[in-house]
């Protein structure tokens, strides 16, 4: 009988799992703005102001952009949206903490992923070390 070597396990990409964070995080936050309809519609004049149409119009953009998640410029569209739900502050400050809150989260993920891009060029993260015998 001859002996085997054990197959070595792929190596895990950590920033696989970068798009599925952004994604889940973009339809909590479409429900969370979705949430706040019944806010506008006691303080903001209506949904059938334009500021009602405008939070209905922000909730089926951030669910439409999780689709598009996989191209480049979906990061920096994805910041641009947060600006514009904290731009709709003046009419509903409601909606602008929503847009304040989640920047923080994206902002957070990607410091988190620019940490992990920087460990992995090191080479230091755990799923690349070799296991001890």
């Amino acid at each position: 009988m001859s002996e085997t070597t054990p197959a070595k396990p792929p190596a895990k990409d950590p920033m696989k799992g970068f798009r599925g964070v952004l994604a889940g995080t973009l339809i909590m936050e479409a429900i969370t703005v979705a949430l706040a309809l019944p806010v506008v519609a006691k303080l903001g004049g209506g949904l059938t102001s334009f500021t009602g149409w405008t939070v209905i119009a922000l909730a089926v953009v951030l669910v439409v952009l999780c689709g598009m998640l996989k191209h480049v410029w979906a990061v920096p569209v994805i910041l641009l949206l947060q600006l514009a739900i904290i731009a709709t502050g003046i009419a509903q400050p409601a909606i602008a903490i929503i847009g304040i809150i989640f920047l923080a989260a994206f902002l957070w993920f990607l410091w988190l992923r620019r940490d992990v891009a920087r460990r992995m060029a090191a080479g230091t993260l755990p799923s690349q070390q070799q296991p001890q015998p």
